[in-house]
């Protein structure tokens, strides 16, 4: 019989861990559907912004004791899962606790650090689940959190919470077992028998284990993917002064040209399209945004547009950005390569009223913990949409013909600009 779970315990975790890795790796390639875009400029200050923004979570602490109970979800959750080395083992090799014998003293040490952790898991996820649920804060309750995603999020809070119950009760249904947080648990067990205990111990590590695999595998398909993507999110990030806008070479050159038609090669090709009207026409850093969202509402929030009641909202726009990559994905899955569907990321996903919305103030991509740009593809959807479509409102019409013709927003020409100073 102990022969038999160790062979299915084998088979289930080279299944979890195969599955993870397929998903990832389909994660990885719909990223690189996007446009390719060197930021391996400056190491040093990208290194800086994985230890500040993604480990130390810098954005956060505009809010300290969230920022407090956010890291202790994080990292407490991390470091407990340190002790899914010696539940592999254990389950392998049909032992238990089979690092106590190698760490002596040290491994009640470590345990009680693994269970003070837990405890202040299970309290912060309650907090966490208070606020989406009970004091229902404004960032939450968003029209754009319907469906899948207000679910999503309090799954991911509840699955936490059962984990390191698991966790807790398997410590304290051990018999030979007295740690910090779980001996206060035994009393409760007082009336259950040894084959019972022995039975509850074995209960709870099981589905403690598939709990993890589950968590792990779920991932992929949740807004949670944040946990491993947060950290080459933060090392992409943008480095240019706040608020700077990627020009578009093409442009400008097409403009030089104009202007000093010496210097344009004879040779040059027109751009095949401008801006960007789905997924494939955004950057691999884009598409890395979209997949490393949090959904947390941060950049709406501060959003002006989203504040006076208009159509826009950045987390919107991270969503769709990611709902239609992963349609794409499924494309790509089904027919070997992307046969075209008759849809697009902009019109079908994203409007043109949202569009039109932004003021690119930069504050929703201020407002980010995890260094994400919602303006970067507001821009390009926008380009595609005036560049491409010829989609602007006429007001934006005129100031683009009298900056074609006057080199100018207003309808003067050149020469005739300064002929108000003669005015009486």
């Amino acid at each position: 019989m102990a022969l038999i779970a160790e062979l299915l315990f084998g088979l289930i975790t080279v299944a979890a861990f195969f599955l993870f890795g397929k998903n990832l790796l389909a994660i990885r390639r719909n990223i690189l559907i996007g446009k390719e875009v060197n930021l391996n400029d400056e190491p040093g200050r990208r290194w800086k912004n994985v230890l500040l923004l993604a480990l130390g979570q810098k954005k956060m602490f505009r809010n300290p004791l969230v920022a407090v109970l956010h890291i202790i979800v994080y990292v407490g959750f991390i470091v407990i899962n340190i002790e899914l080395l010696e539940i592999i083992v254990d389950g392998i090799l049909g032992t238990h606790r089979v690092f106590a014998n190698y760490l002596g003293s040290c491994y009640d040490l470590i345990i009680n650090g693994f269970e003070i952790l837990a405890a202040l898991v299970l309290i912060a996820c309650v907090v966490f689940f208070s606020r989406r649920n009970i004091i229902r804060l404004k960032r939450f309750i968003s029209n754009d959190l319907n469906g899948w995603p207000r679910s999503d999020a309090n799954a991911i809070l509840i699955t936490e919470i059962v984990l390191m119950g698991l966790f807790l009760l398997m410590n304290a249904a051990d018999p030979a077992s007295d740690f910090i947080i779980s001996s206060h648990i035994k009393p409760l067990l007082n009336s259950f028998s040894t084959t019972q205990l022995n039975v509850i111990e074995h209960s709870a590590w099981w589905i403690h284990i598939l709990g993890i695999y589950a968590f792990m595998n779920y991932l992929p398909y949740s807004k949670h993917l944040h946990i491993i993507l947060a950290f080459p999110n933060a090392y992409y990030a943008s480095l240019l002064p706040k608020g700077e806008m990627h020009n578009m070479v093409s442009i400008q050159n097409e403009v030089l040209y104009a202007m000093q038609p010496e210097l344009a090669p004879t040779n040059a090709t027109a751009p095949e399209k401008f801006g960007a009207r789905d997924v494939m026409d955004l950057s691999w850093k884009n598409l890395m945004d979209a997949y490393s969202c949090t959904e947390c509402g941060r950049c709406s929030t501060a959003c002006p547009a989203n504040s006076t009641g208009k159509l826009l909202s950045p987390r919107k726009i991270m969503m769709s950005t990611r709902d239609r990559l992963e349609e794409v994905g499924k494309n790509m899955n089904k027919n070997s390569q992307f046969i075209e569907d008759g849809k697009s990321l902009l019109h079908d996903y994203i409007s043109v009223e949202e569009l039109r919305a932004c003021t690119t103030c930069n504050a929703c991509v201020e407002e980010c913990p995890v260094s994400i740009s919602p303006l970067d593809i507001i821009l390009e959807l926008r380009r595609s949409l005036i560049m491409e479509e010829s989609n602007a409102p006429s007001e934006w019409n005129g100031m683009f013909s009298n900056i074609e013709n006057n080199f100018a927003p207003w309808k003067f020409s050149p020469d005739d600009r300064d002929a108000w100073t003669t005015q009486s």
